[in-house]
């Protein structure tokens, strides 16, 4: 197949090239490639077309960054390359470019994380070409590694039929105690910080400041592409999440509560209502994002699986995030400092918000 790379200008043509290729990601998308640029990142976005018929073959949106302190930059491309994985021949060729694109970006390195399936032919064809060319498992993930996924397209009673008795009990359970949920807007986003605070704060986890989700959530429901869901009992917020949909797949992107009336089971029915969302919206998929790297009961995710999988969804593995080093003395200089800065930067954190 001759191929030639195009890169689109506008958010509807990326946007439309990329829906017609195998499993498009929110996050290869325009919207979050603009995004990331109003924070820190700079976007360039490669679209292989067949020379003849102009139909779109790859995609990859590209984020380069310089991280933390260090005098050094690196490429990312989240979620990505999207094509066809089966396709070998295809896969070797964007890869190379890719790894063209990164060195004439002045990249140490070149990270991927697409969403590939370990332990099937395509997964393990996918990784044999990657080690051929060079590349190495990363030791950081950036985004989860493995999932949930919730098939939509049976009807609601068949999806209620779906989850284990407890959760659909729960679902019931939290209307018969007085929750309800209604749709956020963009002048709730002070609240759910609030919330998303309380929630790091009480599992131990770090965020960034307010701006920042201003911009990840209310961009995108400014878009139609997110929707905050606020449960209430008696008027009063108790818990939250927010979910995303590009294409035929929506997304459980964050989610958080305030220390009350967790007894209600508020989180039960905002997940029933999420799915509602998305279905109604014509996705197919329900992504639960995130799930533990091992299925063992000692992973600290293993709480968060189990709520999950409740609701009838299954487990999903992934390859993981996979660098190219495109130069490798600096690259494995990088992989022993950057955990080191990183740790301190942590440190700072704590240290400035909790008074430690």
């Amino acid at each position: 197949m001759d191929l030639r790379i195009k890169q689109p200008t506008t958010q509807t043509a990326w946007d439309e090239a990329l829906l017609q290729l195998p499993a498009p990601h929110l996050l290869q998308s325009w919207g979050w490639g603009a995004f990331k640029s109003r924070h820190g990142w700079t976007a360039s976005r490669l679209l292989w077309v067949d020379a003849e018929t102009d139909q779109p073959r790859a995609a990859a949106s590209l984020l380069t960054r310089r991280p933390g302190p260090l005098p050094i930059s690196v490429t990312y491309v989240p979620k990505g390359p999207i094509l066809d994985h089966a396709n070998g021949k295809l896969l070797n060729r964007v890869l190379g470019q890719l790894e063209t694109a990164a060195r004439r970006k002045g990249a140490l390195f070149l990270k991927i994380d697409p969403d590939v399936e370990p332990g099937t032919s395509q997964g393990e064809d996918v990784l044999a070409c990657l080690q051929r060319r060079g590349w190495r498992r990363s030791d950081e993930d950036i985004q989860f590694r493995n999932t949930l996924l919730l098939d939509l397209r049976p009807s609601r009673d068949e999806l209620l039929m779906g989850m284990k008795s407890k959760w659909r009990y729960n679902v019931r359970l939290a209307k018969r105690k007085g929750v309800t949920v209604r749709h956020g807007t963009r002048g709730d986003i002070p609240l759910l910080y609030e919330m998303y605070q309380e929630t790091a704060q009480r599992g131990g986890f770090v965020i960034r400041p307010e701006a920042y989700y201003e911009d990840a959530w209310g961009s995108f429901m400014e878009q139609g592409l997110a929707q905050p869901l606020i449960a209430e009992v008696e008027g009063e917020p108790v818990a939250m999440l927010i979910v995303y949909r590009f294409g035929e797949r929506a997304i459980y992107m964050y989610g958080a509560s305030f220390s009350v009336h967790r007894d209600k089971m508020p989180n039960n029915l905002l997940q029933w209502k999420a799915m509602q969302w998305a279905k109604e919206r014509g996705c197919t998929v329900y992504d639960m994002w995130g799930a533990p790297d091992e299925l063992d009961e000692s992973d600290p995710m293993w709480g968060v699986y189990r709520f999950k999988k409740g609701f009838g969804a299954s487990f999903v593995e992934h390859v993981g995030a996979w660098d190219y080093p495109v130069r490798r003395l600096g690259y494995d200089l990088y992989r022993i400092v950057m955990p080191r800065v990183l740790d301190a930067m942590r440190w700072l954190h704590w240290r400035d918000t909790d008074g430690g």
